[in-house]
């Protein structure tokens, strides 16, 4: 890994940091492991034991837009404010009691016998993405494959059509600079206020329909759960409607993406799942560790404590980065190698506790279905002419670019 001769300092924006973070996080976890990021004004921890305490502990809150938000003093409070609307009400920015009523709504919806049951729907789908493409020449397999199969899955879900999904994905990549905090993008909350609005209002027609004629689909359950507290509200529906578009399709298409790069990058595990397919339970869990598709998760100071001889003071802003952790070699060996047969492998990719996320099985059964599928139709693929690039995001990780030649 790369040496700093000098304190090294965090800024997402820079060009070598977005294409390879590792070398940077590693400096950080030795030298800095509670770091003050200028260009964010935030906190950067980076250490494994301190990203689970971050993402667990009273001392934090998961609910940072509203702080971000009521903090804003000039134009971007009236831009922001129909986003807030929607975003303020999804479970992954929620706290107790907040969150505990949601979660056990949505529980209610998303069970494990849904999500097994998908599994012959996914290999369909996954085989008509392919149908469409030339197996001869270069594909881009962002746009060509990782975007879409997972973007098909949760539309199908939602009992959405799929020929929606272009104006949809537009409104989820406008929403993205918001929530992945972009750094390049000067415009990005009028184009998040865009987004939402469209989406929102699209998925408020949606629901109406499903009240007058309810079907077997996640929004109609959605409609119809129940529990002692009583139904999701309207503004609720629609929240969750956005939150699971968005977050079952960008996470997934991250985590196909970054798994190719890694299975490019390192021809010999490759050639290794190839020869051992039985081995892609333990690969996609390491896919998730080695290079997953949640870079950070954030959360707000609750009180004044100490970390590391830091003074973290309440309302400060904490990113809590989840690849920095998952490579710390205080709790991984070889933590800069991928290992497809890695055992144990307790990555904090999916998150922990009440914030463990909902939409995980689904997530890996897609991952599952979609990398031993390319790894066996296309035993020949190698990357393309023009190289890798990666996502304008501090949240989320994963190749805005991926050029592929299959034969």
């Amino acid at each position: 890994m790369m040496r700093f001769s000098e304190t090294p300092v965090y800024d997402p924006g820079d060009t070598a940091t977005r294409n390879n973070p590792f070398p940077l996080y590693e400096a950080l976890q030795e030298h800095d492991p509670v770091h003050w990021s200028p260009a964010l004004r935030s906190w950067i921890v980076t250490r494994y034991d301190d990203v689970r305490l971050v993402t667990s502990s009273p001392t934090m809150s998961s609910d940072r837009l509203r702080p971000f938000y009521e903090s804003l003093k000039d134009e971007r409070r009236d831009i922001l404010s129909g986003v807030m609307r929607y975003l303020d009400l999804w479970l992954v920015f929620k706290s107790p009691p907040e969150h505990t009523r949601l979660r056990r709504l949505l529980n209610l919806v998303f069970t494990p016998g849904l999500v097994a049951a998908m599994e012959p729907g996914i290999r369909s789908t996954f085989a008509h993405i392919l149908s469409g493409i030339d197996p001869r020449g270069e594909i881009e397999f962002m746009t060509d494959v990782a975007v879409l199969l997972p973007a098909y899955v949760i539309l199908d879900m939602l009992g959405v059509p799929r020929d929606d999904f272009p104006h949809i994905k537009g409104w989820s990549d406008d929403l993205r600079l918001f929530i992945g905090t972009a750094q390049g993008e000067g415009d990005k909350y009028r184009k998040a206020r865009d987004g939402a609005d469209r989406m929102s209002a699209y998925f408020r027609e949606v629901i109406a329909v499903r009240r007058a004629e309810p079907g077997s689909d996640a929004i109609s359950r959605m409609i119809a759960a129940r529990d002692d507290g009583g139904a999701l509200s309207e503004d609720e529906l629609v929240a969750c409607c956005m939150l699971f578009l968005f977050g079952g399709h960008e996470t997934t298409t991250n985590l196909l993406g970054s798994a190719i790069a890694a299975l490019l990058a390192h021809p010999e595990q490759f050639m290794r799942l190839r020869a051992e397919p039985g081995l892609i339970n333990t690969a996609v869990e390491e896919f998730l560790r080695y290079d997953g598709p949640s870079n950070s998760i954030a959360r707000v100071v609750a009180h004044d404590h100490d970390l590391h001889g830091k003074r973290l003071r309440k309302g400060e802003r904490v990113f809590a980065m989840v690849n920095a952790a998952n490579r710390d070699g205080r709790k991984f060996e070889r933590p800069h190698d991928l290992d497809l047969g890695r055992l144990p492998n307790r990555h904090l990719t999916f998150g922990q506790g009440i914030h463990f996320c909902l939409g995980a099985p689904l997530a890996r059964l897609e991952a599952r279905v979609c990398l031993l599928e390319m790894v066996t139709r296309f035993p020949h693929m190698h990357q393309g002419t023009a190289p890798i690039e990666w996502i304008d995001a501090l949240i989320m990780r994963g190749p805005s670019r991926l050029p592929l030649v299959l034969a």
